[in-house]
């Protein structure tokens, strides 16, 4: 669906997509239940109810951290781009995978309460300032299940359009406070009750995966320091984007610019797709349109205009050329604003 609940429909892509996350899921279930119970860290063997429950646990956590590492490995390696498609799909799946695994531990660990089974669980331990070894750690999986649960339920477009793209924005920035309180969960819970360090490995590199890959992002996105001329800013050798590309310009204002390079020519267009923010500097042009990598929106780099009959828009940006540098206006055009692009012949700008 669009912001203007256009259905958005499904290619082959997608289907395969689906088909090789669920697939994933399937071999690393399988793969865990029959794992012998010394190389999952097990002191005893343990039920199948129990086992069940610390398969799907692991699943989700594992899924969970692939979907932080997709945003910057694409940033870092565009041979990455493609895990960005339906990403919305990956998280739903992980929140019913998450959603199994306590429905297993409700169902086992809490079924012979003289309560209630939800009481058993919010009240059974309340030791928070006993230390760390009694610390409620059933807390930090709750806070985890339920943020997961809301960003599979607002994941349509009706909510990004119900709510505002900023505010839909804000919300699903929920994924990076459920992975910290995932990681707490089995900190506190299941690396307690083994002798057995191989998933303390995996639960740390995992999460020092996650953090490692974001800072390298932020490093490498950052913009060394541009001069600029009344407001505009310097966006580097025109001759040096390459064609079918753009490079990625940040404003003082904080907002991405991305300067395309199409047949000998220079445009620029808001980095963010009218879909759901999307990175269209990260698309690719085919016949003068982009296509974000996220849900495979396209826009006229000249124009930021959709194809007919589709009537999104995106902000355009003026171009300019002094000294043999590419000048990008400080201030955006209303979307859809047709802009002249700047021709670059044979690595020389005319």
């Amino acid at each position: 669906m669009s912001v203007r609940y256009i259905p958005v429909q499904w290619n082959r892509f997608k289907w395969g997509y689906d088909a090789a996350l669920l697939a994933s899921v399937g071999v690393f279930l399988w793969a865990f239940l029959r794992v012998t119970p010394e190389d999952l860290g097990h002191e005893r063997d343990v039920s199948g109810a129990i086992r069940n429950a610390r398969a799907f646990g692991a699943c989700a956590f594992v899924m969970l951290t692939g979907i932080l590492c997709i945003g910057p490995l694409a940033r870092l390696d565009t041979r990455f781009l493609p895990l960005l498609y339906n990403r919305r799909h990956f998280g739903v799946v992980t929140a019913a995978v998450a959603l199994t695994h306590f429905s297993f531990v409700l169902d086992w660990y809490f079924a012979f309460s003289p309560a209630g089974k939800y009481e058993a669980l919010l009240f059974a331990n309340t030791s928070f300032t006993n230390g760390v070894a009694g610390f409620p750690f059933e807390a930090f999986g709750i806070f985890a299940l339920l943020s997961l649960l809301i960003l599979a339920a607002t994941s349509h477009d009706f909510w990004m359009k119900f709510l505002t793209p900023p505010v839909w924005k804000g919300l699903h920035y929920l994924i990076y406070p459920a992975y910290a309180a995932v990681v707490a969960h089995v900190a506190w819970g299941a690396l307690l009750d083994q002798e057995n360090t191989t998933f303390a490995w995996v639960v740390h590199v995992g999460a020092l995966l996650v953090v490692g890959l974001h800072l390298g992002a932020a490093l490498s996105g950052r913009d060394a320091a541009k001069p600029r001329t009344a407001g505009w800013v310097d966006a580097g050798d025109p001759a040096t984007i390459p064609e079918g590309r753009a490079r990625i310009v940040t404003l003082a204002s904080g907002d991405r610019v991305a300067v395309f390079r199409h047949e000998g020519a220079l445009s620029a267009i808001s980095n963010a797709c009218a879909h759901q923010n999307g990175p269209l500097g990260e698309g690719r042009i085919i016949d003068c349109l982009v296509t974000c990598p996220w849900h495979g929106f396209q826009y006229d780099v000249r124009t930021g205009r959709s194809p007919a009959p589709f009537t999104e828009k995106v902000p355009t940006y003026a171009l300019r050329l002094e000294g043999g540098r590419l000048l990008v206006s400080p201030d955006a055009d209303p979307p859809g604003t047709p802009q002249r692009p700047v021709p670059v012949h044979r690595g020389r700008t005319t």
